[in-house]
């Protein structure tokens, strides 16, 4: 069925081993998989990838390491809360970042960290998602960034509950609990998409990895009429200081629980 389309493009890194697949069978259709889970040798180096599959990928430690400073500046806490769905290496870029931002602005907060379990059905459980932050808002957490899929509708039940903060993920999750959604750290898929649709209209579509950080406006955080009571002034300038560091590699974030603070 493949045959004959210009680009396919899958979803999710739950479809990597399709789409690799697919793109060897069909060497004459382009293939573009968001979040892909690109496959690494026995030395850890990534495999590359066939000439017509493009692996659409996010610095999402960039964007964690914002809204982990904001967090950290806004919370009146020294303790941060992060909620991830399944515990693999995806979500461990989300909580690297996040610590490392909250670090950045605050040496002596401390992260409290859980997972909702270790199969895909952890991106899945609200009930767990709330338990979890019920129990860190309990011990003290005033800000917590899930990463967890509709389990975050939990971490936000939680958050209306307690008369907390949560910061949404991936998209402008706001609607969840209006007044209570300190921002969220959203990921330009659409871009990312965009960009390879118009790489195969022009003819320039090529294979292997391609990033998308804060230098391509590929992750960042919502800063809207919603939110700003929350955000002071000179806190979004801080914010905006720490993206212009990144961006110029004056910071670098770590994307693995290894190289944490």
């Amino acid at each position: 069925a493949a045959e004959g389309m210009d680009l396919v493009i899958g979803v999710g890194f739950i479809f990597t081993d399709d789409v690799l697949a697919l793109a060897k069978e069909y060497p004459n259709v382009r293939f573009a998989n968001v979040d892909m889970s690109v496959p690494v040798g026995k030395d850890g180096a990534p495999l590359p990838l066939p000439t017509n599959l493009r692996a659409l990928k996010f610095r999402e430690e960039e964007g964690s390491f914002l809204v982990g400073a904001l967090a950290a500046l806004v919370g009146k806490s020294k303790k941060i809360g992060f909620v991830g769905g399944m515990d693999i290496s995806l979500i461990h870029k989300f909580e690297a970042g996040y610590r490392a931002g909250v670090k950045h602005v605050c040496p002596d907060c401390e992260v409290i960290a859980n997972y909702a379990g270790v199969t895909p059905e952890a991106f899945r459980n609200p009930g767990r998602g709330k338990e979890m932050a019920l129990a860190m808002y309990n011990q003290g957490v005033n800000v917590i960034f899930h990463a967890s899929g509709s389990t975050g509708l939990g971490v936000f039940e939680a958050a209306r509950t307690t008369g907390k903060l949560a910061i949404g993920v991936d998209a402008d999750q706001y609607n969840e609990a209006p007044g209570f959604v300190l921002t969220s750290m959203v990921k330009g898929i659409d871009a990312s998409v965009v960009a390879a649709v118009k790489a195969v209209k022009e003819g320039t579509f090529a294979g292997g990895v391609q990033q998308f950080g804060l230098a391509e406006q590929g992750v960042g955080y919502v800063y809207d009429a919603n939110n700003t009571a929350l955000i002071p002034d000179a806190v979004r300038a801080k914010l905006d200081a720490l993206t212009a560091d990144i961006v110029a590699k004056r910071i670098t974030v770590p994307s693995t629980r290894e190289g944490q603070p």
